[in-house]
């Protein structure tokens, strides 16, 4: 483990160089990913990374243990709360819709939740931009095949150092950091409503994830899930599809 957090933050390094900025960022949200990443760009630019905590009517148990990580990783903190943002914009789009009746019910919890990230995600480069840093991106190797992501959101990113570990190699790297073990321990949730966790969205666990992406055998029902979320996610990791003349 020493051997790989050391060469991630070599990599790190390497990327802020070869770019020519000043440093790191990256949203700090509660969970075991960001407070992993956090950590890693302490430990490459210890005067030059930011922890970005953006609450959007997030329970305040996850910021208390955002805040845990900015103090405990000893990484610079700031704290954008975009609830007022997020809930002025999305109501202005719902009323809209509803006056043309086309306001989906069924999509309106995801919509909700897909602004939420990209709204952070804006705030992000924003702030890299005043900074002059790079956005880091939190997105581990069985969330990165799934397409567990939100698009242009939490997936919009600069660089992704955990996109070749897996969920639970994320949290052994944490517990190798010193990452809190309130947060080590805790159910993965990306806070987007109430009661909301990963695997009860995704319909699978990480454990059987892990084991897909490290290319044992799983049963057939939760290996038939991650393909066909992989399949139907290809544009996300694609990002955007570029045009091809004809004559070139």
């Amino acid at each position: 483990m020493e051997k790989n957090v050391n060469h991630i933050v070599r990599w790190l390094q390497e990327r802020v160089q070869e770019a020519g900025v000043n440093g790191l960022l990256v949203g700090v949200s509660g969970g075991v990913d960001s407070a992993v990443v956090a950590y890693l760009i302490q430990r490459a630019f210890p005067d030059h990374s930011l922890g970005v905590m953006m609450p959007i009517n997030t329970n305040p148990s996850e910021m208390t243990h955002a805040k845990e990580v900015i103090e405990a990783s000893g990484i610079n903190g700031l704290t954008l709360d975009l609830t007022e943002t997020h809930d002025r914009m999305y109501t202005a789009i719902s009323d809209e819709l509803k006056q043309k009746n086309t306001f989906a019910e069924e999509n309106d919890q995801l919509a909700s939740a897909n602004l939420q990230a990209r709204l952070r995600m804006s705030s992000l480069y924003t702030l890299a931009a005043h900074y002059n840093y790079l956005v880091v991106g939190t997105d581990n190797a069985s969330e990165w095949y799934i397409g567990y992501f939100t698009k242009y959101g939490d997936g919009g990113v600069d660089i992704l150092p955990l996109v070749e570990f897996t969920k639970a190699e994320v949290r052994e790297m944490g517990d190798y950091l010193g990452v809190p073990d309130a947060i080590l321990g805790k159910k993965p949730s990306a806070g987007l409503w109430e009661g909301q966790t990963d695997e009860a969205e995704i319909g699978t666990s990480y454990d059987v994830i892990d084991a897909y992406v490290e290319g044992k055998e799983i049963p057939a029902k939760d290996k038939e899930l991650i393909e066909k979320k992989h399949r139907q996610t290809a544009h996300k990791r694609d990002q955007v599809k570029q045009f091809q003349r004809l004559d070139k």
